[in-house]
């Protein structure tokens, strides 16, 4: 089912869709079209090293900013424009504990000093924007990009503010375990429900847009976290589901935790998610990996 509404309410307004379930007596969500951005943040795995994002070197040149043209599509719920480049360290697990919310509409490049593709605004859909930054530069700041998987965007200097993010979620596909971390430190580990084959659920780094209010009863009565990712195939989810977001929910019952039965979300116990949405802020961190390290 593709979710129409989320609200925030860390700021109280709509966000976008996610992907659901074909029938609501199988599968699982992905998150769609309303936000809330209220909530505030991985446990089995060794604990993660603190976050390490690059520091510019002191002598670097800075590449000036292009001028944005006009007619730059503005980032929303819908997936992503083209053109952003690929996150160079997907899978790395370093807990990111900065992130960065636009004051106003800035531009989004491609590169330090290259090309302007698209518009992040303050909000997309009402909801406040938050992004985990990923690497510095003399002048130039990566962000995760929301409404794509796996993607960058390198913001200029100026326009935007930034905040301390305490918290990390880890999920192994191979286990079927969901870890939340506290400063680097393993607070809690649940089981979890994943995307079934052809429409897994996505590798790599991802981040919490907000919240949506649940629309059918098999939700459990909890609130859903929409993610920034999208699935990985479009094309391989139901018609009914196109163009929403990976979804972080609960159900109605906990039969299939541990399985490959969703469209690409990851599907947990209600208490577990309730846990999260008490913790958890918008633009925390979330990675899916096949598994963890063992050493």
């Amino acid at each position: 089912m593709l979710f129409d509404r989320m609200i925030d309410r860390w700021g109280r307004g709509p966000l976008a869709a996610v992907v659901g379930v074909p029938t609501l007596l199988a599968l699982a969500v992905l998150v769609g079209a309303a936000l809330r951005a209220d909530t505030p943040l991985p446990g089995q795995r060794a604990a993660p090293p603190s976050a390490t994002v690059a520091a510019p070197g002191e002598d670097e040149t800075v590449p000036p900013a292009a001028p944005a043209p006009a007619g730059l599509p503005v980032v929303d719920y819908d997936p992503a424009p083209a053109g952003f480049p690929a996150d160079p360290h997907p899978l790395d697990v370093t807990p990111l504990t900065e992130g960065l919310t636009p004051t106003r509409k800035i531009a989004a490049y491609d590169a330090p000093g290259g090309r302007p593709r698209a518009l992040l605004a303050p909000t997309i859909s009402g909801v406040e924007l938050t992004m985990p930054v990923v690497e510095r530069r003399t002048g130039w700041t990566a962000v995760l990009l929301p409404s794509a998987s796996r993607r960058l965007a390198w913001l200029p200097d100026g326009g935007w503010t930034t905040v301390a993010l305490r918290d990390q979620i880890v999920v192994q596909r191979r286990t079927h375990q969901l870890t939340w971390y506290r400063h680097g430190k393993p607070v809690r580990t649940w089981s979890v429900s994943l995307g079934l084959p052809g429409q897994e659920t996505p590798l790599g780094r991802t981040f919490i847009l907000g919240t949506t209010p649940p629309p059918e009863p098999v939700y459990g009565g909890v609130d859903i976290f929409a993610l920034g990712a999208v699935p990985d195939d479009p094309d391989a989810v139901p018609s009914g589901l196109k163009g929403a977001h990976i979804g972080l929910h609960t159900w109605q019952d906990d039969d299939t935790l541990g399985q490959d039965v969703t469209n690409g979300c990851i599907r947990l116990t209600r208490t577990a998610q309730q846990t999260l949405l008490t913790e958890i802020r918008p633009g925390t961190e979330l990675v899916v990996v096949d598994a963890l390290p063992t050493s």
